[in-house]
């Protein structure tokens, strides 16, 4: 397991200046021992380019994740890793610094199920920045697929559209059962598109295919706040955006 610490001497100490609200600038340098790795990678401070905006997390699952926590040493490491240019130290590529993310959730004492979900989601942005059409295509495929297999399922569990064959008609209690199986089998086996991401696709299209009615929820419930906040205020939410 890699360790967190202060270059100048001492335990680790994180120090931040708001920029605009939403990024920050780091006052003070962050260090991180990783396991694999012969030097630390350092984040200097008072650097002109860095902005950290912690964890990068849409508004529509901070419920799950938030942007900051116990994690939040991690989220600045790899704001500094990824693009490179920011940080000192050996140089990795971005899923290598993706894995270093991981491993640095884990060292701060993150559970193990968000550290992987977080892994999963940063994954996802290195497979879109790639530029390659593969990546993307197989990206935006999986989450679509799940998605729609997701409402198509809660539908059928309903008796609302009975289409899916492993649900049909059966009591509830049946139907609830293999539709949960399903949720597994099918989006882990979409998953090995991903190739060389397929474990971060695996996490990440059955978290999806639990989570598609959550957070369907929530971006319908913030979407009327939005629309609530624009008509009394006449501007956009102050947060979350």
């Amino acid at each position: 397991m890699g360790r967190f610490f202060d270059p100048a001497g001492g335990g680790l100490r994180v120090e931040l200046r708001s920029v605009d609200g939403t990024s920050f600038a780091l006052l003070r340098p962050i260090a991180y021992a990783a396991q694999g790795y012969t030097e630390p990678f350092v984040v200097p401070a008072h650097l002109r380019t860095f902005r950290t905006d912690f964890a990068t997390v849409p508004w529509v699952f901070t419920w799950l994740v938030p942007r900051s926590g116990r994690f939040l040493p991690a989220a600045i490491l790899h704001d500094a890793l990824v693009p490179p240019g920011d940080y000192e130290g050996p140089e990795v590529t971005r899923a290598q610094a993706d894995h270093v993310f991981r491993e640095a959730m884990l060292t701060l004492g993150t559970g193990r199920i968000r550290a992987w979900l977080m892994w999963s989601a940063v994954t996802m942005g290195t497979m879109w920045t790639s530029g390659r059409l593969y990546w993307r295509t197989v990206l935006v495929g999986l989450l679509a697929v799940t998605t729609l297999l997701g409402i198509v399922a809660t539908l059928d569990l309903l008796d609302v559209w009975n289409v899916l064959p492993w649900m049909g008609e059966r009591p509830f209690g049946v139907e609830l059962f293999t539709g949960a199986v399903a949720a597994v089998v099918i989006p882990a086996a979409l998953a090995l598109t991903w190739r060389k991401f397929v474990t971060a696709g695996v996490i990440t299209a059955v978290a999806l295919a639990f989570l598609v009615h959550v957070t369907i929820v929530i971006a319908a419930l913030y979407s009327l706040y939005w629309i609530a906040e624009r008509v009394v205020s006449g501007r956009g939410p102050p947060y979350g955006r």
